[in-house]
C-alpha cells in the first residue's frame, strides 16, 4: 500500500519528508513569517509556471520568460513615466500593464505562427527572443532603472493582505483559473491531444495549430503579470530583473511531473514543483548552504525527478 502510495504521489511524499526534515534542521524554517516568505518568493515564477505547463504540455517550450519579465516592468515603468503626469499615476500605471500584456501576448503567438509557418522549433525562436526582448528592455531604459512608481504602488508586489501577501492571491487566482482551463474545457483536452500525438489530433478535428499559439499567448500575459510584480515589488523597471528565471519555471514544471515530450503533466504537479523549490532554496539558505552548492543541488534534482518520475512510468506499465 505505501509503495502504490509513493507511486501515485512521489513528490508529494518527498515534499513532505523535506518539509519535515528542514523544520527540525534549519533555524526559523518553521516560522509563520518564514512560510510567509516562502510564498512570497515563489509566486511570481510559480504564476510564469502554471503557463509554461501547458505550453509544454502542448509539446513546445518558452526560454524567453525570464527577459519577458524585466521587459514588462520596463514597459510598464515607461509608461507610467510617460503618462502620470497627463492622468495621474494609477490610470498610466493600468495602462502600462495592459500594454505589457498585449504586447508579451503578441510575443507568444508570433512565436506560434513562426512554428506554425516555417515549422521553427519554439526553443530556437524564443531563445532569439530571450536576447530579443532583454536588448528591447535595455533600449527603454538607457541601461539604468526607471523609477516612476509611486510608492503605494509597491503593496501589489510586497503588501499584506489578511497577513498573507498580496501576490499569493494572484498566485492562487491564476493557479485555479490555470486548473479549470486544463481539466474543464475543450481547450484543455486539446492541449493534451495535441501534445500527445498531434497527427491524430489534427485528423480528430482539433486545430492544433490554434492550441499551441494560444498557450504560448496565455504564457506571455502570465509572464507580463509576473513582471509588473516584481516592478512593483522593488518599485522600478529594471532590464536586469528575473535573469535566469526561465531556467527556474522550466525546472518547477519538469519536477512537477510534466513531460518535455508534451501530452503529460498537471497543474497540480506543477504546484508541488513550485513548492518544493522554494522550499529547498529557503531551507538551504537558512542552512548557510554555499550558493554555488545550491546550484548543484537544483541541477542535481531536476535529474532526480526526470528519472523518478521516467522509473516511476515504467514499472506503472509492467504493472
Amino acid at each position: 500500500m505505501a509503495l502504490n502510495l509513493f507511486r501515485r504521489y512521489p513528490m508529494e511524499i518527498i515534499l513532505v519528508l523535506m518539509y519535515i526534515y528542514l523544520s527540525f534542521a534549519a533555524p526559523g524554517f518553521a516560522t509563520l513569517d518564514n512560510q510567509m516568505n516562502v510564498l512570497r518568493n515563489i509566486t511570481m515564477q510559480g504564476i510564469i509556471a502554471f503557463g509554461m505547463t501547458m505550453v509544454i504540455v502542448s509539446g513546445e517550450i518558452d526560454l524567453s520568460v525570464g527577459s519577458g519579465v524585466a521587459f514588462s516592468g520596463c514597459v510598464t515603468a515607461w509608461v507610467t513615466g510617460a503618462l502620470s503626469d497627463s492622468i495621474g499615476p494609477w490610470p498610466a500605471i493600468t495602462i502600462g500593464a495592459i500594454c505589457a500584456m498585449v504586447l508579451l501576448f503578441g510575443v507568444g503567438v508570433f512565436t506560434g505562427k513562426l512554428r506554425q509557418h516555417f515549422n521553427m522549433p519554439t526553443f530556437i525562436t524564443t531563445l532569439g527572443l530571450l536576447t530579443v526582448l532583454s536588448g528591447a528592455a535595455n533600449l527603454i531604459t538607457g541601461g539604468f532603472p526607471i523609477t516612476s512608481f509611486p510608492f503605494q504602488f509597491n503593496f501589489l508586489g510586497a503588501g499584506l493582505l489578511f497577513g498573507v501577501p498580496f501576490p499569493v492571491y494572484i498566485f492562487a487566482a491564476v493557479f485555479g483559473f490555470v486548473y479549470f482551463l486544463m481539466n474543464y474545457t475543450s481547450f484543455g483536452r486539446a492541449l493534451y491531444a495535441v501534445g500527445g500525438n498531434l497527427e491524430a489530433a489534427r485528423l480528430s478535428g482539433i486545430d492544433v495549430w490554434k492550441t499551441k499559439t494560444l498557450a504560448l499567448g496565455i504564457t506571455g500575459v502570465f509572464t507580463a503579470m509576473a513582471g509588473v510584480l516584481i516592478a512593483s515589488q522593488i518599485l522600478s523597471g529594471s532590464a536586469s530583473a528575473a535573469r535566469g528565471w526561465e531556467l527556474d519555471v522550466i525546472s518547477a514544471v519538469i519536477i512537477g511531473g510534466t513531460s518535455l515530450f508534451g501530452g503529460k503533466g498537471t497543474v497540480r504537479g506543477t504546484l508541488i514543483g513550485v513548492l518544493f523549490l522554494g522550499i529547498i532554496v529557503n531551507g538551504m539558505t537558512l542552512l548557510n548552504v554555499s550558493e554555488y552548492w545550491q546550484l548543484v543541488v537544483r541541477g542535481l534534482l531536476i535529474i532526480g525527478a526526470v528519472l523518478l518520475n521516467h522509473a516511476l512510468d515504467s514499472s506503472a506499465k509492467k504493472h
